[in-house]
């Protein structure tokens, strides 16, 4: 709104407004405003959270020292979700597609989570939404980001085609080309694309939504991962750096610089008040908006295989997961982590929840160094 009324409208009467046609101002402002809403109407919504008695919900097999945090205000991911798309809203160019698309992706996957939360505190419902159905939600907001993306490709704007790291002149298209032999159903060759973009973004979602288990610790990661993502899609989206690099020309997408910053700024806004000993809690609202954002810039910026590099700790805290499940499940009740997820497992070993939270901050910076890395290693 700002850009369409500073720039746009009023750039030829006050040439002072020119500096808001720069991309790298417009991100460092939509970082500032984000922190500074997240600030500011944190302790409203704290306040109004508890007035509601809408209290988090700690499971009885979790470690015991967390029980504790019963009670604590939840669904502060609605705090979030509000300070990352308002600057957006501001300071973005609101004529590019992929905002809209990144835009609608979060509050999707927030509804999702908004939906979740509200169920098990509102309703005095442990479980919340079945895992079934949660998953199938989950599946039906990234297959329209899929089928978004789709008609673009159609259209011109995007490339089905991936990005491998370190290979540069590899890059697989994703599609059946020889469905497209058969008359009437062209649509198919996209399968394979879309299927892997359901995978990609809401994977991303669940894996943040698993790392949310102590104070701090997935909005510190998500600052870090969000940090990478603003380098990489304003790199993606610049003619010089991305043919310097030799990247796929993307010049649209670099107005999802400005909503990568927001959500930097959002994220170090809401961690003032979740740091230990939390105040507040994102909830599955913010974990699931803000690992749907994430997964939904990195397949659209095209940076999908780098996404385990650019969110490591979300991914090996699902990989935990999902060996201790197949583990239990095969090997007859037998496990490999004392507890899952990963964080869960160090604490049981004796470190103290402060501690791994700064160690599994350290290792998601490394993560994102390496991925940024990547990016000249082609």
């Amino acid at each position: 709104m700002l850009y369409w009324l500073l720039y746009q409208k009023l750039f030829p009467y006050f040439r002072l407004f020119r500096i808001f046609r720069y991309l790298t101002f417009r991100t460092v402002f939509a970082s500032l405003t984000a922190l500074l809403i997240g600030l500011l109407i944190g302790p409203y919504v704290i306040e109004k959270l508890r007035e509601f008695q809408i209290g988090q919900y700690i499971r009885e097999e979790g470690p015991q020292s967390h029980q504790k945090k019963s009670g604590t205000p939840t669904m502060g991911g609605v705090l979030i979700c509000i300070s990352i798309l308002v600057p957006t809203l501001m300071w973005s160019d609101l004529s590019n597609p992929y905002v809209w698309l990144v835009m609608l992706s979060t509050l999707a996957f927030g509804a999702i989570g908004f939906a979740d939360d509200y169920i098990k505190v509102v309703h005095r419902q442990n479980q919340g939404l079945t895992a079934r159905a949660k998953l199938g939600l989950q599946f039906i907001a990234s297959g329209l980001v899929a089928a978004a993306l789709v008609v673009m490709e159609i259209r011109g704007g995007y490339s089905t085609r991936l990005m491998v790291p370190f290979a540069k002149r590899f890059r697989p298209d994703l599609v059946w080309e020889w469905m497209g032999h058969i008359p009437h159903m062209h649509w198919l060759v996209f399968v394979p694309f879309v299927v892997f973009v359901m995978i990609v973004i809401a994977g991303a979602s669940n894996a943040v939504n698993l790392t949310d288990g102590l104070d701090g610790l997935a909005i510190g990661c998500t600052i870090i991962a969000a940090g990478a993502l603003t380098v990489l899609t304003y790199v993606s989206g610049h003619v010089v750096f991305s043919d310097y690099l030799e990247l796929q020309r993307m010049p649209m997408v670099s107005e999802l610089t400005v909503f990568c910053g927001s959500m930097v700024g959002a994220s170090i806004g809401f961690l003032w008040y979740n740091a230990h000993p939390a105040e507040i809690f994102m909830g599955d609202v913010g974990s699931l908006a803000l690992g749907g954002a994430i997964g939904t810039v990195a397949v659209v910026i095209k940076q999908e295989l780098l996404l385990p590099f650019i969110g490591g700790v979300f991914i090996l805290e699902a990989l935990s997961v999902m060996l201790q499940v197949g583990s239990y499940k095969l090997r007859n009740g037998k496990r490999i982590f004392k507890m899952a997820p990963l964080h869960h497992h160090f604490e049981l070993m004796g470190w103290s929840e402060s501690k791994v939270i700064a160690r599994f901050w350290i290792l998601a910076l490394v993560f994102a160094l390496f991925a940024l890395t990547t990016l000249k290693l082609r």
